[in-house]
């Protein structure tokens, strides 16, 4: 059974333009993480945590550093074998839900096997399990019209773990959605992550949110500044969080 950490960056920057008016994102992020954790990615705008996850998510490439997916050097990547990487081990859950306005849940949800050439059956049967699997049994055929924010989110996650994904990267997943919606979608990545033993990588500005998960990341500056383990994550048993004394004298 191999040791090695699933993910490690080593050293990443990013630099967007050149010369008086480039931008440095990241400025040598170290970073690993093991399969099967949940990580919760924080830190003020402009930290460079979006920029960690799009590359996290073979989306954008390091300026220098080293990428290691499971043993593979991702920086050496052609385009092409990043989304090949990108369809068969990743997949994603957007702030927008980005569900397709017309198109039934069931459709939605078929797309990445659509894309992978799989066929009607296949992707018929795995669909209905990953909807099943987000409790939406019965809404196959619902257009997003016809779903709520969270019922949306939910389609938005079978969607991404119809392929069976080894890590599911969300970036601000609860963000349009209110209080009770957005606990709902937690745990239902709490479980995923534990009992589906999926990776979880989240960016989130919601400290309440951050709580679900195992790890802590706080990017700052572009660095990572801080990354603790969280020894009582909220989805051991989704409590409600008491609301903090100072907001209640506010």
């Amino acid at each position: 059974m191999s040791t090695l950490p699933l993910i490690e960056l080593k050293g990443v920057t990013k630099t967007y333009g050149q010369g008086a008016t480039a931008l440095q994102a990241l400025k040598g992020v170290d970073l690993t993480i093991e399969a099967g954790d949940f990580v919760a990615i924080m830190g003020p705008s402009g930290s460079g945590k979006s920029t960690a996850m799009n590359t996290l998510g073979c989306l954008d490439t390091p300026t220098s550093g080293e990428y290691v997916f499971n043993g593979v050097h991702v920086e050496t990547l052609s385009r092409d074998q990043r989304a090949l990487l990108r369809r068969r081990y990743l997949g994603f859950v957007f702030q927008g839900f980005n569900l397709l306005a017309r198109t039934s849940a069931q459709e939605n949800v078929e797309l990445p096997l659509l894309y992978r050439g799989e066929p009607t059956k296949m992707r018929h049967a795995a669909a209905q399990k990953a909807l099943a699997s987000v409790g939406l049994s019965g809404w196959e055929h619902h257009t997003p019209a016809e779903l709520s924010g969270g019922q949306q989110q939910r389609v938005a996650i079978a969607r991404a773990i119809v392929t069976e994904p080894a890590v599911l990267l969300a970036d601000e997943p609860t963000g349009n959605l209110d209080t009770q919606r957005s606990r709902e979608i937690m745990e239902l990545l709490w479980g995923l992550n534990v009992d589906h033993g999926i990776t979880v990588l989240m960016v989130t500005h919601e400290a309440d949110m951050a709580a679900y998960a195992k790890r802590i990341v706080h990017f700052v500056d572009g660095v990572v500044d801080s990354d603790t383990r969280n020894p009582h994550p909220a989805g051991l048993k989704a409590p409600v969080l008491p609301t903090p004394l100072s907001a209640e004298l506010s």
